[in-house]
Protein backbone atom coordinates (compact mmCIF):
# COMPACT_ATOMS: atom_id res chain seq x y z
CA UNK A 1 0.00 0.00 0.00
CA UNK A 2 1.04 3.39 -1.24
CA UNK A 3 1.41 6.10 1.36
CA UNK A 4 -0.65 9.42 0.11
CA UNK A 5 2.01 12.42 -0.51
CA UNK A 6 0.80 15.12 1.55
CA UNK A 7 0.37 18.49 -0.16
CA UNK A 8 3.62 20.09 0.99
CA UNK A 9 3.18 22.86 4.09
CA UNK A 10 5.11 26.50 3.79
CA UNK A 11 5.75 27.99 6.71
CA UNK A 12 4.03 31.07 5.91
CA UNK A 13 0.79 28.80 5.88
CA UNK A 14 1.44 27.09 8.97
CA UNK A 15 -0.63 29.64 11.50
CA UNK A 16 -3.73 30.27 9.23
CA UNK A 17 -3.94 26.84 8.14
CA UNK A 18 -3.69 25.55 12.21
CA UNK A 19 -6.47 28.77 12.61
CA UNK A 20 -8.52 27.12 10.15
CA UNK A 21 -8.72 23.60 11.57
CA UNK A 22 -9.99 25.39 15.11
CA UNK A 23 -12.67 26.99 13.28
CA UNK A 24 -14.06 24.10 11.62
CA UNK A 25 -13.89 21.24 14.40
CA UNK A 26 -17.34 22.59 16.83
CA UNK A 27 -15.80 20.23 19.24
CA UNK A 28 -12.25 19.63 20.19
CA UNK A 29 -10.96 16.63 22.53
CA UNK A 30 -9.67 18.09 26.48
CA UNK A 31 -6.90 16.10 27.99
CA UNK A 32 -6.65 16.30 31.72
CA UNK A 33 -5.06 14.22 34.07
CA UNK A 34 -6.71 12.22 37.22
CA UNK A 35 -3.93 11.44 39.41
CA UNK A 36 -1.96 8.95 37.02
CA UNK A 37 -4.77 8.37 34.81
CA UNK A 38 -5.51 10.51 31.35
CA UNK A 39 -9.06 11.64 31.00
CA UNK A 40 -10.20 13.20 27.77
CA UNK A 41 -13.60 14.48 26.64
CA UNK A 42 -15.18 16.80 23.78
CA UNK A 43 -15.61 20.21 24.53
CA UNK A 44 -17.05 23.03 22.81
CA UNK A 45 -15.30 25.84 23.26
CA UNK A 46 -17.87 29.21 24.05
CA UNK A 47 -14.78 31.60 22.58
CA UNK A 48 -11.33 31.60 20.81
CA UNK A 49 -9.20 34.19 20.36
CA UNK A 50 -6.19 33.19 18.09
CA UNK A 51 -5.20 30.06 19.68
CA UNK A 52 -6.33 30.94 23.49
CA UNK A 53 -9.65 28.86 23.96
CA UNK A 54 -12.06 29.56 26.58
CA UNK A 55 -14.46 26.66 27.92
CA UNK A 56 -17.60 26.85 30.28
CA UNK A 57 -17.79 23.98 32.63
CA UNK A 58 -19.83 23.34 35.73
CA UNK A 59 -17.89 23.68 39.00
CA UNK A 60 -19.46 19.93 40.21
CA UNK A 61 -18.05 18.06 37.34
CA UNK A 62 -14.96 15.87 37.65
CA UNK A 63 -13.10 18.15 35.11
CA UNK A 64 -12.94 20.46 37.73
CA UNK A 65 -11.51 18.69 40.27
CA UNK A 66 -8.74 17.68 37.78
CA UNK A 67 -8.37 20.99 36.40
CA UNK A 68 -7.94 22.51 39.55
CA UNK A 69 -5.36 19.73 40.58
CA UNK A 70 -3.20 19.63 37.46
CA UNK A 71 -3.70 23.08 34.96
CA UNK A 72 -1.81 21.34 32.39
CA UNK A 73 -3.93 20.11 29.77
CA UNK A 74 -4.32 19.19 25.51
CA UNK A 75 -6.77 20.47 23.34
CA UNK A 76 -6.79 18.38 20.13
CA UNK A 77 -8.87 19.73 17.14
CA UNK A 78 -9.28 17.57 13.47
CA UNK A 79 -11.16 18.88 10.62
CA UNK A 80 -13.14 17.05 7.91
CA UNK A 81 -9.90 16.31 6.14
CA UNK A 82 -8.62 15.03 9.24
CA UNK A 83 -5.64 17.65 9.47
CA UNK A 84 -5.00 18.47 13.19
CA UNK A 85 -4.26 21.13 15.81
CA UNK A 86 -3.07 20.11 19.21
CA UNK A 87 -2.52 23.15 21.75
CA UNK A 88 -0.68 22.08 24.99
CA UNK A 89 -1.19 24.68 27.54
CA UNK A 90 -2.55 25.95 31.18
CA UNK A 91 -5.94 26.59 32.21
CA UNK A 92 -6.91 29.40 34.61
CA UNK A 93 -10.33 30.40 36.05
CA UNK A 94 -11.52 33.75 33.65
CA UNK A 95 -12.68 36.33 36.59
CA UNK A 96 -12.39 39.15 34.37
CA UNK A 97 -16.18 40.56 34.21
CA UNK A 98 -15.58 41.88 30.72
CA UNK A 99 -14.67 38.44 29.55
CA UNK A 100 -17.50 36.43 31.04
CA UNK A 101 -19.99 39.45 29.75
CA UNK A 102 -18.64 38.96 26.31
CA UNK A 103 -18.94 34.90 26.74
CA UNK A 104 -22.32 35.04 28.01
CA UNK A 105 -23.68 37.24 25.66
CA UNK A 106 -22.66 35.31 22.69
CA UNK A 107 -23.98 31.83 23.97
CA UNK A 108 -27.55 31.35 24.34
CA UNK A 109 -27.06 28.05 24.88
CA UNK A 110 -25.32 28.77 28.53
CA UNK A 111 -27.89 31.23 28.86
CA UNK A 112 -30.49 28.80 28.54
CA UNK A 113 -28.89 26.08 30.30
CA UNK A 114 -27.24 28.30 33.30
CA UNK A 115 -30.24 30.70 33.62
CA UNK A 116 -27.62 33.78 34.89
CA UNK A 117 -24.70 34.59 34.58
CA UNK A 118 -23.65 34.71 38.71
CA UNK A 119 -24.83 31.20 38.68
CA UNK A 120 -22.79 29.41 40.93
CA UNK A 121 -22.11 26.53 39.04
CA UNK A 122 -20.90 28.32 36.20
CA UNK A 123 -16.62 28.64 36.04
CA UNK A 124 -15.33 29.37 32.53
CA UNK A 125 -11.44 27.83 31.88
CA UNK A 126 -9.25 30.14 29.52
CA UNK A 127 -6.83 27.78 28.32
CA UNK A 128 -3.42 29.81 27.53
CA UNK A 129 -1.40 27.92 24.83
CA UNK A 130 2.50 27.17 25.58
CA UNK A 131 2.71 25.17 22.48
CA UNK A 132 0.62 24.90 19.47
CA UNK A 133 1.35 21.93 16.54
CA UNK A 134 -0.53 21.48 13.18
CA UNK A 135 -0.25 18.52 11.25
CA UNK A 136 -1.62 17.46 7.55
CA UNK A 137 -3.41 14.53 7.11
CA UNK A 138 -1.16 11.87 6.75
CA UNK A 139 2.11 14.01 6.79
CA UNK A 140 3.40 12.13 10.33
CA UNK A 141 5.35 15.38 10.43
CA UNK A 142 4.04 18.22 13.13
CA UNK A 143 4.97 21.86 11.99
CA UNK A 144 5.09 24.71 15.10
CA UNK A 145 2.91 27.50 15.14
CA UNK A 146 3.72 30.38 15.84
CA UNK A 147 1.47 31.82 19.02
CA UNK A 148 0.61 35.23 19.41
CA UNK A 149 -0.96 36.36 22.62
CA UNK A 150 -3.04 39.33 22.90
Amino acid sequence: MNRPAPDPVLPEQVRDLALAVLKADRFPVLATSDGDQPRVRPVSPVMTKGFVVYIANLRSYRKTEQLRANPKVELCYLDSSHDQVRITGHVTIVEDENVLKEIWGSNPLLRNYLGTIDNPELVVYRVEPVAVCYMREWALEYHQVDIVIK
